[in-house]
């Protein structure tokens, strides 16, 4: 049975298209939005119904106040924002597990269906990480550590896979600054090569040993 339409209100109108805007990535995860006058000139909109959305959006979380500064996009969906909450609330040795799961099979896929853009695209993360190592710059490690995994993902070219791991990814970063140091940079360079060379060459078996095998250092360094 159908039900009768509702008509969006000029608040929800405001905060959808501001939703529309992140998660287009036309505002990016630690963006600083417009500023209010800008936005109200914009969406031709009161500095009420404005705050209002900004609210909405702030509740949802893919924005966050910071007084005296202005506000800042963190999260690149609703989805992500839920996501991530769920993360920072479970056990370290469970979302490791999803690492594992997600990892191993998106490996896998990626043996068979990987491009040479996705083999450089890796390969210029894993330069990155051996950037960021040397110069023992862990923040820089940590970002480019997850990049390095978020396009091996993409090379399994499953956009729903994909899509689930960028929504975790944030949070991933913070496990990769817990479990991670530059005493054992040189084993992470290691498997992190192995993974490489078995997409590379196409071989399922050792890319599912590699992504065991830097999954089994980060557990032990969580025990």
């Amino acid at each position: 049975m159908l039900t009768q339409t509702q008509r969006l209100t000029l608040v929800e109108q405001v905060a959808y298209q501001i939703q529309g805007k992140i998660e287009n990535s036309e505002w990016q995860i630690g963006m600083r939005i417009p500023p209010e006058p800008e936005l109200m000139e914009q969406l031709q909109v009161s500095r009420n119904t404005l705050r209002e959305a900004i609210r909405a959006l702030t509740y949802a979380g893919l924005l966050k106040t910071r007084q005296g500064d202005g506000t800042y996009v963190c999260s690149s969906s609703v989805l992500g924002s839920v996501i991530k909450k769920v993360i920072q609330h479970t056990d370290k040795l469970e979302s490791l597990e999803v690492r594992y799961a997600l990892e191993r099979e998106a490996a896998a896929l990626a043996t068979f269906r990987r491009s040479e853009e996705d083999l450089e695209a890796i390969r210029a993360c894993l330069d990155q990480c051996r950037q960021a190592a040397s110069q023992q710059d862990l923040k820089a490690y940590a970002h480019w550590d997850v990049e390095f995994h978020k396009m091996v993902i993409a090379a399994s070219h499953n956009q729903l896979m994909a899509n689930l791991y960028n929504h975790i990814s944030e949070a991933l970063q913070n496990m990769v600054l817990e479990t991670k140091d530059f005493k054992n940079a040189a084993f992470y360079h290691d498997s992190h090569d192995l993974l490489y060379q078995a997409i590379a060459n196409q071989d399922c078996h050792q890319a599912e040993e590699a992504v065991r095998l830097y999954i089994e250092k980060a557990r032990a360094k969580l025990c």
